[in-house]
């Protein structure tokens, strides 16, 4: 189908009837505005990134910054929430699929962050097709027939908050000017376009979930782009609101001043366990004396994780913001009673911290868990809608806690086999378009396969790289156990799958973990490959 585009726009995707209600004249003029206005500065930011990349491999170490001092110190605090973003409890999160966006909603947990990032493989399909299913979501019309079930809309819902794709990532179908769209601005701005009014006449608004952000500077700059999208479509300044998910080391040195950037339009910080872990590893990757154990080890309680959540919890409250808990990955087990109750209780255990500590919600991947994870919030706030009273002023974190990488062991030869066997059903899931995949009764998105990736990566090159059993870990003992574990994903998902994607899955996580040089995401050079 033709439709009329904005000068200098291309898009090389096919546009069926159904995309053209997304792609309107108007709503891909405001991405063309966007992308003028602001493409030179995330340029600038991401070039920025490779500069600090230079720093920290040749030892300079991240600290709080000195020229914003002032800002740290200062007494001031975020605009108000609206009332939808006051109470947030338990907080569900998937990708932008239709069945999983009615299921979450209707899931009694208090929001959904719905998902065009880590949990959403971007096929152009993927994407399109995820802006109608949240534009009818928002109007309640969002139904689905499925295996002979019907599927509708509760009246009483979540509150929607949408993640767009990170900064660094692209939408390769979309040009203006002959440069591709940055991925985010074109979630964001689609979305925004379609929903911010609707939304306001329903009570709610226009929110967002910001991701992978490294510098209080990306937070500006999403900020000025709220204030210019808010002029181009008429709605108040302030109306967006934007929680943003702190899952970069270096951004944990900035949370002050990623609020204060952001404080018209703030809803407050997340704490994204699972990319912050694959960030520390990425960061220090040639650090000689940075080395983390399994994966498994890596928990909310070790030292480093530990003083980053504190951290975010203080400083969130300082400023009446809200402070959100990261993911608990479990699901639950079906066919095994005593193993789920093992991974329910670990949920228990993961949001009762949380909620102990202060923190005013958290996120599950799953509906069956959101009782769980509610129960154990509302032992503590009872009826009230948040904790941000609970202003931790006892919390004293420096520089140094956020540094102490522990604990370095054990590393196992079944950690090893984890990483790479994760890390191939994970891509290879992706290439065939799922970007949300559970295996070994884990929830794994992009970020999960970043760590399984990296930390091989890491213990090959670390001379701490070290079996419990003497073995070093290099790339010879990684190209050994491949073809075993391909031979387990073969049994397990059937010849047909496994030729389709997991083969060339395989090969792309031996030539990521192997190769001479790291690949700063593994979305990157996949989303050259994923089809459609």
């Amino acid at each position: 189908m033709t439709i009329s585009l904005p000068t200098g726009m291309q898009i090389t995707a096919d546009i069926s009837p159904e995309f053209a209600q997304i792609l309107t004249p108007d709503a891909l003029a405001l991405v063309a505005k966007l992308h003028r206005e602001f493409e030179a500065r995330r340029q600038s930011l991401l070039a920025a990134r490779q500069t600090r990349v230079a720093e920290l491999d040749g030892g300079k170490l991240p600290d709080f910054l000195t020229d914003t001092r002032a800002i740290r110190e200062g007494d001031w605090t975020i605009a108000p929430l609206p009332a939808d973003l006051q109470c947030r409890r338990v907080e569900i999160t998937g990708p932008v699929e239709r069945k999983m966006i009615i299921n979450a909603l209707n899931s009694g947990a208090d929001s959904y962050m719905t998902d065009f990032e880590d949990s959403n493989a971007p096929s152009w399909d993927n994407q399109i097709q995820g802006q109608i299913n949240l534009k009818e979501a928002v109007r309640r019309t969002l139904t689905l027939e499925s295996g002979g079930k019907s599927y509708r809309l509760n009246d009483k819902v979540a509150t929607l908050v949408v993640r767009p794709r990170g900064w660094h990532l692209d939408e390769k179908h979309v040009t203006v000017d002959g440069q591709r769209v940055s991925g985010g601005i074109f979630d964001f701005a689609l979305y925004l376009y379609h929903n911010a009014k609707e939304l306001l006449a329903r009570g709610s608004g226009p929110y967002f979930y910001l991701p992978k952000m490294e510098s209080h500077l990306e937070a500006r700059l999403w900020n000025d782009i709220f204030v210019l999208a808010q002029e181009e479509i008429g709605i108040p300044r302030g109306t967006i609101k934007a929680t943003v998910l702190v899952e970069t080391i270096l951004a944990a040195f900035e949370m002050d001043e990623i609020l204060y950037e952001l404080r018209e339009h703030s809803a407050g910080l997340n704490a994204g366990r699972w990319d912050y872990i694959f960030s520390c590893i990425k960061k220090f990757k040639v650090n000689q004396d940075f080395c983390l154990a399994d994966r498994k080890n890596i928990t909310m309680t070790v030292p480093f994780m530990r003083a980053y959540a504190l951290l975010l919890l203080k400083t969130c409250h300082k400023r009446n913001a809200p402070a959100i808990g990261g993911m608990s990955a479990l699901i639950p087990i079906k066919n095994d009673e005593a193993a789920n109750e093992v991974a329910m209780g670990g949920v228990r255990a993961d949001k009762a911290r949380d909620a102990g500590d202060g923190y005013d919600g958290g996120w599950v991947a799953h509906p069956g868990l959101v009782p769980i994870a509610m129960a154990e919030f509302q032992k503590v706030l009872g009826d009230r809608p948040n904790q941000i009273d609970k202003k931790r002023d006892d919390v004293q974190v420096v520089g140094a806690d956020l540094l102490n990488f522990q604990p370095e062991a054990p590393i196992t030869e079944a950690g090893l086999r984890n990483n790479i066997s994760v890390g191939i059903q994970y891509l290879g899931s992706w290439l065939a378009g799922n970007g949300c995949v559970p295996i070994f009764n884990l929830m794994e998105d992009a970020a999960t396969a970043e760590i399984s990736r990296s930390q091989v990566w890491q213990w090959i090159r670390s001379p701490k790289g070290t079996l419990d059993d003497g073995r070093k870990v290099t790339a010879e003992l990684v190209r050994q156990f491949i073809p075993e574990e391909m031979a387990k994903i073969k049994d397990a998902i059937g010849a047909e799958r496994y030729e389709a994607t997991y083969v060339r899955a395989a090969e792309i996580f031996e030539q990521m973990s192997t190769s001479s040089q790291f690949t700063e995401f593994l979305t990157l050079p996949l989303y050259e490959e994923l089809q459609g």
